[in-house]
């Protein structure tokens, strides 16, 4: 019973991020970039560009309909290729609300920023971001050029974040001839910010930094850090290249804001010890967050 209970919250979690983020999705698309002439890439970029082409013939062609069908023959190749049978529910379920959503908010909402194409470009990316993210939280995904991606890569040979890149710049450039080269080059700002808040979504808060110590006196230094700053170390087995002699080196994960206090006790048990710090995007077991479904 209580396996059940849990399968029932997560389920209706998932489907809150997926509700939630096609709502948010859908204004950054109706209320921003579609009445600005914004194709910030994606399928709903390539979407935008017929949908104008239509209307300058006096065709109504609705957004989100398109993204649909066009991800339904995208969605083919996935069943074929994929044996995670959830991750293809999630995203059939991110495909249709999103696509739905964008043309039922369509009639009903105007854009605030109409005519300023940076105020326009910067809100629809963030909006955009948001959407795309608490989607992606949910397991799932929106549809778009990753899927195209994922097939040229396999007869390419090309890197999969390359081609994504590129399959978004080809329906920016598609823009030109529609909208206008102001228009293309801040559709790109949008697509670069929404880039940048979709992982800030996905990540969330959960940023950490991973130091790494090589001290002569490296005991100390973990004595200190495991009973003062009461955080995990471990020991790593290194060796000097030139010297050929064992150099053992110290790793620790630790939290923002505990980043000064750990050059505080390194600083002031070995002055000469070398520290490295680096981000880390996300940390998970004890003092950090707990690892859930999805990696979530």
């Amino acid at each position: 019973m209580r396996e059940t209970g849990f399968e029932w919250r997560r389920l209706l979690k998932e489907a809150a991020y997926i509700l939630v983020g096609s709502l948010v999705y859908a204004i950054g698309i109706d209320c921003f970039e579609a009445p600005n002439g914004l194709a910030a890439g994606g399928l709903t970029g390539l979407a935008t560009i017929t949908s104008a082409i239509a209307q300058a013939s006096g065709v109504v062609l609705p957004i989100g309909a398109q993204t649909i069908a066009m991800n339904a023959l995208l969605l083919a190749y996935v069943l074929l290729t994929t044996r995670d049978r959830d991750y293809v529910v999630r995203s059939i379920a991110g495909i249709l609300v999103s696509g739905v959503m964008c043309d039922v908010l369509a009639p009903f909402v105007s854009s605030p920023t109409q005519g300023d194409l940076l105020l326009s470009a910067i809100w629809g990316g963030v909006f955009v971001g948001v959407g795309v993210g608490l989607v992606f939280r949910s397991g799932g995904n929106t549809g778009g050029v990753d899927i195209i991606a994922q097939l040229l890569a396999k007869g390419t040979g090309m890197p999969l974040g390359t081609l994504s890149v590129i399959c978004d710049g080809v329906i920016v450039l598609l823009s030109i001839p529609v909208f206008s080269l102001a228009n293309a080059l801040y559709a790109g700002i949008a697509l670069y910010i929404g880039g940048i808040v979709i992982d800030a979504v996905v990540d969330g808060p959960r940023t950490a930094r991973v130091a790494y110590i090589i001290s002569e006196r490296h005991a100390e230094i973990a004595n200190e850090i495991l009973y003062e700053m009461g955080r995990g170390c471990t020991e790593l087995q290194a060796r000097g290249v030139w010297s050929g002699s064992p150099r053992p080196m110290l790793m620790c994960a630790l939290g923002r804001t505990e980043t000064a206090r750990l050059k505080a006790i390194v600083a002031r048990v070995d002055p000469d010890a070398i520290m490295i710090v680096s981000n880390v995007h996300e940390a998970f077991g004890e003092g950090f967050g707990q690892f859930g479904k999805n990696g979530l």
